[in-house]
């Protein structure tokens, strides 16, 4: 199986389980792998026959507006939902980086999902 990757795509959404969280956009990272064949578009070279990661981006930019989540659990799973539905993949695993406690790097939510 093959791969695409998008890695910490930077996103401002509305998530959190308090108010003054969602009170604004915050800072977010998703990673996403989309598991494929892409043998036909290799042997080909068109777009056509894969995924188009520019358009996974674009998706996943203007996903969030207009909505909140409690949990970066629910957004993954609505974005991996998502892009499955639209984009088709076998398998995608969609990660969502959080940047809410001072002592850590990041928290974050990874999910798989098949077609």
């Amino acid at each position: 199986m093959d791969t695409i990757l998008i890695s910490d795509l930077e996103v401002h959404f509305r998530v959190g389980v308090t108010e003054s969280e969602r009170a604004r956009p915050q800072r977010l990272l998703v990673s996403v792998e989309m598991d494929l064949d892409v043998r036909r578009a290799t042997s080909s070279d068109d777009l056509a026959e894969t995924i188009d990661y520019e358009a996974v981006c674009a998706r996943l930019r203007s996903f969030g507006d207009g909505v909140h989540w409690s949990l970066i659990e629910t957004l993954a799973e609505e974005a991996a939902a998502v892009i499955l539905e639209e984009f088709r993949p076998r398998r995608v695993t969609v990660e969502v980086k959080k940047f809410v406690i001072p002592q850590t790097r990041h928290v974050a939510v990874r999910i798989t999902r098949p077609r």
